[in-house]
């Protein structure tokens, strides 16, 4: 419960004009106030802001440098909103794919029901929690999607892993990934993207994060990765995994060599158009990021479905 001492320590609102005056009061440039007023009434002030904390002046508190701009801190949101949504097309992609991989491989191995056998995964416990989250996906998705309600009136709600995968999320691939028996685990991340599983586990938590982030529009510009992603010794050479660079460059390595070809196309656009105001370093970028993820799509030739 909030006290009347904190509640006296919080701002009074602004109204937009004013909050425009409060950029030109920290000596952000406004080139068009008119412009940036009209921007406030669409884009939160708090939330725009946010996306100039690399433009502020380190030994001046709240104010920003000098060649910083009102149009300069809208291009870098742009930007990351841009990247938002050119990464949740790459990671539907990635997630749909892996759908098939696990219902596939696993009803193969151990039948179309055999997600439910606790001696098909590593922890009982955590087998149970993921089945009674699954039960309720399903229970969820039972007015709105048709092959749900199929199921229950056919099937007696029995239901195949190839069903039941259609209604998961990608944070519960991951945790269901990460609990099958160490032998699927390895033969998923050998046969499909031919690494070891210890680094598929990992990427698979990471993008689980990144994907949460893009679909409630959070920021990646400038923040680090809540989990960071395991590397291979070469690849901690060229960069580290700390921002959304790694996300990236593990995203490439679960697409198709056709599809990765299409997202490095894409990224190199986006990149020409805001390389001007956007700064690298805030995006864990290293100057040969292109050739990095190139030189990893070629490597995709001889992997299993990667054409």
């Amino acid at each position: 419960m909030t006290s009347e001492k904190d509640k006296s320590k919080i701002k009074p609102p602004t109204t937009f004009k004013e909050q425009v005056e409060l950029y030109k009061g920290r000596k952000l440039c406004i080139e068009d106030s008119e412009y940036a007023e009209k921007t406030l009434q669409r884009v939160n002030y708090y939330r725009l802001t946010a996306y100039g904390l690399t433009l502020k002046d380190p030994l001046i508190k709240d104010d920003y440098v000098a060649d910083s701009s009102f149009n300069k801190m809208l291009s870098i949101y742009d930007f990351d909103r841009r990247l938002r949504l050119l990464l949740l097309g790459a990671m539907e992609t990635i997630e749909i794919a892996f759908r098939t991989h696990i219902s596939y491989e696993t009803a193969h191995k151990f039948g179309p029901l055999g997600y439910r056998d606790k001696e098909n995964f590593i922890n009982e416990k955590f087998h149970q929690d993921s089945l009674s989250e699954l039960d309720m996906l399903i229970e969820k998705s039972r007015k709105g999607e048709l092959f749900v309600e199929h199921h229950f009136k056919k099937y007696d709600g029995e239901f195949p892993i190839w069903a039941a995968i259609e209604v998961t999320s990608f944070g519960f691939l991951s945790k269901f990934y990460r609990n099958l028996s160490e032998d699927l685990k390895k033969h998923i991340a050998k046969n499909y993207y031919n690494v070891p599983y210890l680094y598929m586990e990992s990427w698979l938590q990471t993008l689980s994060n990144v994907r949460n982030v893009c679909a409630h529009y959070g920021r990646l510009y400038n923040k680090q990765l809540t989990f960071k992603p395991k590397l291979f010794r070469e690849e901690f050479k060229h960069f580290n995994n700390q921002y959304i660079f790694s996300g990236i460059y593990i995203t490439e390595r679960l697409l198709t060599r056709t599809e990765g070809n299409r997202f490095i196309t894409d990224m190199d656009a986006l990149i020409s158009e805001y390389e001007s105001d956007i700064d690298f370093v805030h995006i864990g970028f290293p100057s040969n990021w292109k050739e990095l993820l190139e030189k990893a799509n070629k490597k995709k030739a001889i992997i299993k479905g990667s054409e």
